[in-house]
């Protein structure tokens, strides 16, 4: 018993409740950490692609020394001087500091950028679509819990039912009431019921575990989540759909496809176009490093350069890359519209099968007291002598039945739930 109180004490302390269990999971799951980092990784490339639009800037700082020929030249800032052996240095010495500026013009690159754009947008829509699974299967896992632990209460309290109506029988037997086959068949009873216990036991610490695997480093730290709550309202279809039209990741990353595919489309028909190259340089490239060289000639200087290319002829590489893309484009279209499709599908059945739950809440909390009430009576029957044992067992079976039913309605019912809330993005 002390180590029973100790065990429930410790579970205590480690009471969750949906959103604590949804949270923690998030930060275990590696399929949501990988969606994550896929997100974060695909911002990083959305970013690194428009800072390619923008003129780059280095500090570029070079000394050359050549080995001289023997022969002089009239070159450079000092007149005649040694000429270097390889012919395209300039100096046998020269320093070069120099602050450079680098920009390229062209369709590709903006077209770049918005499928990097596209893509991260992408990204987002599939990490939404990870974490709405993870909500799923967490609160699909959390109220197991809750069940398979009122399950097991459930039969503990058969097992007494079962323990009691044995006593009965064997009393009524001593008393040469009834015939030993009573007894027996109360005692096959009870042996059921003390085997169906302990398969739920079982289940529950299998769902226990399964949930501590998402939760916790070792999955065998106890904790209890918090037990079954009245059933809520079922909001109205209309509210259903006018939550679900505006936040459906499944269609924004179908339609983020789309526009990337788009974007790569028109990058590809960028390789017709020219690029244009411009440059702009400041600072020195001389034999000394110094802003004035002898006679005080002026090292220190700018130059500027404009490169434009044309393309000619690659060999039909440019039009079968953009075939490529148009082909990816139209498979992006098919795939937005099945989505479009799919959602509006799942919507509706998610909804039919919530209200079929919610309504067979009420349903299903009349048989448990129908078959209570069946049970009292049969047994008060059999006492009386007026019922046989075979009727108390199926009293018992149909009484234990429908509590078993009545806690799946409600895992039924908070399931289909939840899987409205995380379409409607309000889980």
């Amino acid at each position: 018993m002390c180590g029973v109180a100790q065990q429930a004490q410790s579970d205590t302390s480690h009471r969750l409740t949906l959103a604590e269990t949804i949270m923690q999971a998030q930060a275990n799951e590696p399929i949501f950490a990988s969606a994550l980092a896929a997100q974060r990784s695909a911002h990083i490339d959305g970013y690194l692609a428009k800072a390619a639009l923008l003129p780059s800037v280095t500090y570029h700082n070079q000394m050359l020394y050549t080995q001289p020929n023997g022969q002089t030249n009239q070159g450079g800032q000092a007149g005649s001087q040694a000429s270097p052996v390889f012919i395209a240095n300039n100096a046998i010495h020269e320093y070069t500091s120099q602050a450079v500026v680098n920009e390229t013009l062209g369709l590709k690159q903006f077209a770049n950028a918005q499928v990097a754009s596209a893509n991260a947008a992408r990204a987002t829509a599939e990490l939404e679509i990870a974490r709405r699974g993870l909500v799923s299967a967490v609160v699909n896992l959390y109220y197991t819990v809750s069940i398979t632990r009122e399950k097991a209460r459930i039969q503990a309290e058969a097992v007494i039912e079962a323990q009691s109506f044995t006593t009965l029988t064997q009393k009524r037997e001593m008393a040469r009431e009834i015939a030993h086959a009573d007894v027996v068949k109360a005692q096959l009873q009870m042996q059921q019921r003390q085997r169906d216990l302990t398969d739920a036991n079982v289940a529950a610490e299998k769902a226990r575990l399964e949930l501590g695997v998402l939760l916790f480093p070792d999955p065998r730290t106890p904790f209890t989540t918090d037990p079954p709550a009245a059933a809520p309202t079922l909001p109205t279809r209309e509210e259903v759909n006018q939550l679900a039209s505006n936040n459906i990741p499944e269609v924004r990353s179908a339609l983020a496809d789309v526009n990337a595919t788009n974007a790569g489309v028109k990058s590809a028909r960028a390789a017709y176009l020219p690029d244009l190259g411009l440059n702009f340089t400041y600072g020195i490239d001389a034999p000394q490093f110094a802003n004035h060289g002898p006679d005080r000639v002026r090292n220190l200087g700018y130059s500027i350069s404009g490169t434009l290319d044309i393309p000619v002829w690659d060999w039909f590489s440019t039009q079968k890359r953009i075939r490529q893309s148009e082909i990816q484009r139209d498979a992006a279209k098919v795939n937005l519209t099945a989505a479009q499709r799919r959602m509006i599908a799942t919507l509706e059945e998610s909804y039919s099968e919530a209200a079929a739950a919610r309504n067979q809440l009420d349903l299903l909390d009349q048989s448990v007291h129908t078959a209570e009430e069946s049970l009292t009576l049969t047994k008060l029957r059999y006492a009386a002598g007026e019922s046989t044992a075979l009727e108390v067992v199926d009293a018992q079976n149909s009484y234990l039945s429908a509590q078993t039913a009545q806690a799946d309605g409600f895992v039924r019912f908070q399931t289909a739930l939840a899987a409205l809330q995380v379409l409607t993005g309000s889980l």
